[in-house]
């Protein structure tokens, strides 16, 4: 299950995102904005994060005007690690080592287009581990206040 969210500056790549998960049989749960109508990004970022967090999608999908609102409001949440991206490289290297499990992005930087291209290279690329999880772990420490 991917877990989407955007606030009216990423509802068109949400929308986007959403109709090729569809398209292509991938199970998806939309916590909006449906419109353009101005909304707060953060209680959307919560809903998805919390929800990757406690095991309700394997993944989540945030956009609003830059991706770097919603990305700092989701990796408030233990558990997550958001990474917000405009490139497909940035988007293979936060899954291979970094093993990111939210994406997000801008609706002011990127087209659907890209969108679209990015969300499966996230979906399709695994995680490395390796020195990699080493890593990982220290980021979860921080969390828990131990580095």
């Amino acid at each position: 299950m991917i877990l989407l969210g955007a606030d009216h500056g990423g509802v068109g790549l949400k929308d986007a995102i959403k109709n090729y998960l569809e398209q292509n049989h991938i199970a998806c749960k939309d916590f909006g904005t449906f419109d353009t109508e101005s909304v707060d990004y953060v209680p959307i970022a919560s809903k998805v994060a919390h929800g990757v967090a406690n095991g309700e999608g394997e993944f989540g999908i945030l956009c609003c005007g830059t991706g770097i609102g919603m990305s700092m409001a989701a990796n408030k949440v233990q558990g997550v690690r958001a990474a917000v991206c405009s490139d497909p490289y940035c988007v293979e290297m936060t899954r291979r080592h970094n093993n990111a499990n939210v994406l997000c992005m801008g609706g002011r930087v990127i087209d659907e287009q890209k969108a679209v291209e990015f969300v499966k290279i996230f979906l399709s690329t695994g995680f490395e581990g390796g020195r990699h999880q080493r890593r990982v772990d220290q980021i979860a420490a921080v969390e828990r206040g131990e580095l």
